[in-house]
């Protein structure tokens, strides 16, 4: 007969999930012998739960399917928490399974307890802790299926005597009907599309699979296309109706845009930064109803995804199109970034690193960034391709997801994942380095190594402190990545980064590019 264990790990199996990113302990001895036992699912080690958490959440931003993490105990549980709130916070489904002391020993502050039901409520959209074997299928079955329908956190806690006790399954469908929103009234929003002179659209996240569809739309009413964070790569960002970012992060062509427009039509986003938007007519799509007026009041709003709303709409093709009248604030824009792009000096500049990055990597790359100046470099500096993926921590904004992240967009995509990643952020999850070597995954990562923490530096100065607590004390990054029998390359000068870049992405493997870096470089914002 099954064990409880042996039940979870086939149900995680039922609902799709491939593998688990975990570090065994005592209380999850039953469960890492259970995934042992099945052979349709993996187990990956890794070196850190927040590494595994991490990789889980960009495995389903990449897949949008339901992957998996697991910590063991108080401890190992705990680590878990900060990947799992970047998949709270970007809407991928996640289930956390936690190990814990047995049932009799609960709450006689035993060694290692913590109460992961009170801990992990926050971060989850479903939190159960199994204290009955005859519960045990329907629970797990649950998590899966709110993790999926509510897109976010399904937890399981599960104390360690429960797991070895024997269980039957439940007849428990696994298949989920997906839902499909198709509300009415599009005509109002056609007249307000039709009525207006200079529309504006703007894309997130949600935006990623419906290019073709946004791009006929846009040209149909002659709007500029502005990007929220996740929204970059759905465009080639040399589409003369591609206006940029918005936010500190962004361009001015954005700004511009934004400044002139009549109406903003939000397609897949909740940009939450409203001091760069404008109070405007607006119509807001979105396939979470959370989502939906959440930021700004809408005129009108729509609960369906992309394609219904711009397949069903009715609007007439304008003559006049607003993106060529930006196109001058286009020009001057990227003839500004031109100039900082030419100014080969020592130390490297990072605008002209991440120029070098963008003129050599693939037009169908899957790219990391990790959160920081370097966010700001890949946005401005890295230029979009027909079929570039890019991925962020861009809601939780966590350092140190870069090398994680890689490592589970490796796992889902089956593709070589380039990694853009601050010195700070690099060193804080580096212990992944080593999984990336065991599983021979084909990461690629370069590290901006200014010896600072360059946003907060910027941060302390805006506000009127004094720069403190920001210099980084850092080892040779090309060295640690050898240690662990990953290729390691280090570029010291410009005259040395382009056979050093030749060299990096010619390489066949997991490989770390550490390039000294201008110290005292400002990313200053779009305006």
């Amino acid at each position: 007969m099954a064990t409880v264990a042996d039940i979870i790990i086939k149900t995680l199996v039922n609902f799709g999930v491939k593998r688990i990113y975990a570090i065994p302990g005592d209380s999850l001895n039953p469960i890492i012998d259970a995934i042992r036992r099945n052979k349709d699912i993996e187990y990956v080690q890794v070196r850190h739960e927040e590494g595994g958490a991490l990789s889980a959440s960009f495995e389903s931003k990449y897949s949008g399917k339901l992957s998996a993490c697991m910590g063991t105990s108080g401890p190992g549980s705990i680590h878990l928490l900060n990947g799992l709130y970047d998949a709270k916070m970007q809407h991928v489904p996640v289930i956390a399974l936690t190990g814990q002391i047995e049932t009799d020993l609960l709450h006689h502050d035993y060694f290692q307890e913590v109460d992961l039901i009170k801990l992990f409520d926050d971060v989850s959209v479903f939190n159960a802790r199994i204290v009955n074997p005859k519960n045990a299928h329907y629970l797990i079955w649950r998590a899966c299926r709110e993790a999926i329908l509510k897109k976010g956190v399904g937890h399981i806690d599960m104390p360690v005597d429960i797991l070895r006790e024997n269980a039957a399954e439940e007849d428990l469908s696994y298949y989920i009907n997906p839902v499909s929103y198709k509300p009415d009234g599009m005509e109002e929003a056609a007249k307000l599309i039709n009525e207006s002179k200079r529309p504006l659209i703007f894309i997130g996240g949600g935006s990623r699979n419906y290019h073709d569809e946004i791009n006929n739309f846009a040209e149909k009413i002659g709007a500029p296309v502005v990007y929220a964070l996740d929204g970059k790569g759905t465009f080639n960002d040399d589409d003369k109706k591609v206006m940029g970012g918005i936010g500190l992060l962004g361009t001015r062509p954005s700004v511009k845009a934004i400044e002139n427009c009549d109406l903003m039509i939000f397609l897949g986003t909740i940009f939450p930064y409203t001091s760069f938007l404008k109070k405007v007519n607006n119509i807001q799509v979105n396939n979470n109803i959370d989502d939906l007026n959440k930021i700004m009041k809408a005129n009108y709003s729509y609960l369906c995804d992309i394609k219904y709303f711009i397949d069903n709409i009715n609007v007439n093709e304008k003559d006049e199109k607003y993106y060529n009248e930006l196109q001058d604030e286009r020009e001057k824009w990227f003839a500004s970034l031109n100039k900082m792009i030419n100014d080969k000096r020592n130390p490297i500049r990072a605008e002209v690193l991440t120029n070098e990055i963008s003129k050599r990597i693939e037009d169908d790359a899957i790219i990391i960034t990790d959160t920081g100046d370097v966010t700001l470099w890949t946005n401005r500096f890295i230029r979009a391709k027909n079929k570039n993926k890019f991925y962020f921590s861009s809601w939780l904004g966590t350092m140190g997801s870069g090398i994680p992240g890689a490592i589970g967009l490796a796992f889902a995509s089956g593709k070589k994942v380039y990694g853009i990643i601050g010195d700070g952020s690099f060193a804080m999850t580096s212990m992944e380095l080593i999984t990336a070597k065991k599983y021979n995954l084909p990461v690629k990562l370069i590290v901006y190594d200014n010896h600072i923490l360059g946003m907060i530096k910027l941060e302390e100065e805006v506000m009127g402190y004094p720069e403190y607590g920001v210099d980084l004390y850092n080892p040779d990054f090309s060295k640690l990545a050898e240690s662990v029998g990953i290729e390691g390359i280090r570029v010291n000068s410009i005259e040395e980064l382009d056979s050093k870049l030749d060299e990096f992405f010619s390489y066949n493997g997991p490989v770390v590019l550490d390039v000294v870096t201008e110290t005292n470089e400002t990313p200053m914002p779009p305006k």
